[in-house]
């Protein structure tokens, strides 16, 4: 590559476009700009597209079906329901957290998961221990709920603060267990997540580095409003690039309260976070309608051109620029680790 990081993060960052805006910037290289495309090939089957999930050979559904609100249905049988579907439909990207609901999520995903369902499932859980002990302990409480002796991807949940890096990779912190849980084949890749700032992001791959590990995945929200606001488009997205980690997006409609500004709709929140150059979109799903919603948005999705997207960028601008659309970021609102210290251990 012909332009370091350190001049794409600044000449990204200048636009105010975000990781979307590098199909306008001038002076940027062809393959610069063909790694801010949707990733490249797509696999179309059935109603799904598929993507690679960066460097690994898997292929990954291009909507990833969010664990948290299929553990919202009061009846448990409809969110078992609602998983199988979106399997038989061609979402293979299952999404869960060891404290999802109390651990409800992830029993009700084991259950959906017999019968031949776990074939089908590319799956994903997360734990919140920041101790070695803690985070053995709840890996395997999340392989017996999920019915499962393996787990195709682990993340390191709620990366929220400037410690929590610090803390994983200390010794007898969380990352040795989750090492050891790898080679003992109960999980084969390894990742995280966090919501609140993007420099607790690019600490924890400044602390990964320091380590010589090299994660996987990330998962971050990417979303309409982000690109203007303490963004991990702009800030995060490129690292990500350039290291060949595979990038889950998330929060695309903020649980709602990004459509509350009435200057998007859920399509459209959908489709901008698909043509980034995301792996899989994880998005809540407690209903079919909404199910039905995300796989309409697959159908209708074509790779926007560099007007399509500044033109949404400009129409939620003002809206996003104090980040009172994205509270993950702003309150303590969904910072579950925050409210429930002890699961950090």
């Amino acid at each position: 590559m012909d332009i370091s990081r350190r001049n794409l993060l600044k000449v990204v960052s200048a636009s105010g476009l975000g990781g979307a805006g590098v199909f306008v910037l001038q002076g940027l290289t062809k393959q610069v700009l063909a790694q801010n495309k949707p990733n490249s090939p797509q696999i179309k089957k059935g109603e799904m597209l598929y993507r690679q999930l960066g460097r690994i050979k898997e292929q990954v559904s291009v909507i990833g079906l969010g664990g948290h609100h299929i553990g919202r249905p009061k009846d448990e049988q409809e969110g078992i329901d609602l998983i199988r579907t979106a399997l038989d439909r061609g979402i293979n990207f299952m999404d869960n957290s060891w404290d999802y609901h109390n651990g409800g999520s992830e029993i009700r995903m084991g259950k959906a998961l017999q019968n031949g369902y776990r074939e089908k499932a590319f799956l994903m859980t997360k734990i919140d221990g920041r101790t070695k002990a803690v985070a053995a302990k709840q890996i395997d409480e999340s392989l017996k709920r999920l019915q499962t002796d393996r787990i195709d991807l682990l993340q390191h949940h709620e990366v929220i603060r400037m410690e929590d890096p610090d803390r994983i990779f200390a010794p007898g912190g969380a990352m040795e267990a989750v090492v050891e849980a790898q080679k003992a084949g109960k999980i084969r890749y390894i990742g995280f997540t966090g919501h609140k700032d993007p420099l607790v992001h690019l600490r924890m791959l400044e602390v990964a580095n320091q380590n010589n590990f090299h994660f996987d995945t990330v998962q971050m929200p990417l979303n309409v409003m982000d690109a203007h606001f303490r963004s991990f488009e702009r800030q995060v997205l490129p690292k990500l690039l350039e290291d060949g980690i595979a990038v889950l997006g998330m929060k695309s409609m903020g649980d709602q309260n990004i459509l509350k500004s009435n200057v998007v709709k859920p399509i459209e929140c959908l489709h901008y976070a698909m043509n980034l150059p995301t792996s899989t979109v994880i998005t809540g799903i407690e209903s079919m309608a909404i199910l039905n919603q995300a796989f309409e948005a697959v159908r209708t999705f074509k790779p926007m051109s560099q007007e399509q997207v500044k033109a949404l960028l400009n129409r939620t601008r003002q809206a996003a620029l104090k980040g009172q659309y994205e509270l993950f970021k702003t309150t303590s609102q969904f910072d579950s680790t925050a409210k429930n210290p002890e699961w950090l251990g």
